[in-house]
């Protein structure tokens, strides 16, 4: 018998988009089996406001019972207060870690081959008091990760970053000889072991304009990254750059290119939302568990109004059953 994946989805942030999302899936055909780790109460209520019938399950499901057809499995965890949508309230934003831990436990576990992420509000829970910077950051800590790497995907692109939600003033010292090598490392174990990619070509853009032109707009590429790339490719590692930012995504340089590894946020992303907002996906590369998330963010304005689009959602759950289904099956093949 073939292996439907058992897909984990947070529900994210109370007040966002995220539970308008989640109540969707109960109607969707998908390519997973999915328990979604939320409070039962806010999913119900939510569903309610958007005039949709919902119906829930508990997971695990009581001993002597069978899953009711048509039902949302969801992992109960309960709210601080009770949530409005669009309205923050810091009182839940431990409710929310919480998710994300019950969540990665499951996928360490093996109860869950994989978990998805709705979003979530950074800056309520850092008000909370919370030292928290991003789903990436704070899985890389609760699995003992030693380098992660984001990764988005979509437009016919992947797109990993050297850095990630750091101030731009701030890029630079973090671009460094052992960061930027372990970054590549886990590219290229993942992009092979993962994405069964058997020899990524990986392009890696410079930091400053003109990829420093020569030293003139800046060391950092010949000081850190020319290093950096020329040792790895006497490994055997198939590494283009670094190339300037400005040019390195024309359609006829990415041909054949399996990765872009930028050195900010701001320096790659806007390229490939721009081909694919809606319908991305990112992923969190050097887990020890597989995890994908929507691309984009809580959207406040748009909770409990019914206008929510699902794309980036169902992409995350159709990518997420997709890494699991490879991993199992490179499992069997090399036990």
């Amino acid at each position: 018998m073939l292996h439907t994946p058992l897909v984990a989805v947070t529900a994210g942030e109370p007040a966002g988009i995220g539970p308008d999302l989640c109540v969707q899936l109960a109607r969707r055909r998908l390519s997973a089996r999915i328990v979604v780790v939320a409070d039962r109460k806010l999913l119900t209520d939510r569903a309610r406001s958007l005039g949709l019938a919902l119906e829930v399950a508990d997971f695990p499901a009581p001993a002597g019972t069978k899953p009711r057809a048509g039902a949302l499995a969801v992992r109960h965890l309960p709210l601080a207060r009770p949530a409005t949508a669009g309205r923050l309230d810091p009182a839940n934003s431990r409710y929310v870690l919480r998710t994300l831990e019950a969540a990665a436990d499951g996928c360490r576990d093996g109860i869950f081959d994989a978990m998805v992420t709705a979003p979530l509000q950074k800056s309520v829970i850092r008000s909370a008091g919370f030292a928290f910077t991003g789903h990436t950051e704070f899985l890389a800590a609760h699995t003992g990760a030693a380098h992660v790497v984001m990764m988005l995907v979509g437009g016919g692109m992947r797109v990993a970053l050297a850095t990630t939600h750091i101030a731009l003033k701030d890029v630079a010292r973090h671009i460094t000889r052992e960061g930027l090598e372990s970054t590549l490392r886990v590219l290229q174990r993942d992009l092979a072991g993962r994405f069964s990619v058997a020899r990524p070509r990986i392009i890696v853009a410079g930091l400053n304009p003109h990829a420093g032109e020569s030293g003139f707009l800046g060391r950092e590429e010949a000081e850190i990254i020319v290093p950096v790339l020329e040792r790895l490719r006497r490994e055997g590692f198939d590494l283009v750059g670094p190339l300037p930012a400005d040019t390195l995504f024309h359609p006829k340089r990415l041909k054949g290119c399996d990765c872009v590894l930028v050195m900010y946020h701001d320096q790659g992303l806007p390229v490939l939302k721009y081909a694919s907002f809606g319908a991305g996906v990112n992923v969190t590369l050097g887990l020890p568990i597989i995890r994908t998330s929507v691309d984009h963010g809580t959207a406040l304005e748009l909770a409990g109004t019914g206008k929510a689009e699902i794309g980036s959602l169902i992409e995350a759950i159709r990518l997420a059953a997709a890494l699991a289904a490879g991993e199992r099956g490179n499992t069997r093949r090399t036990a």
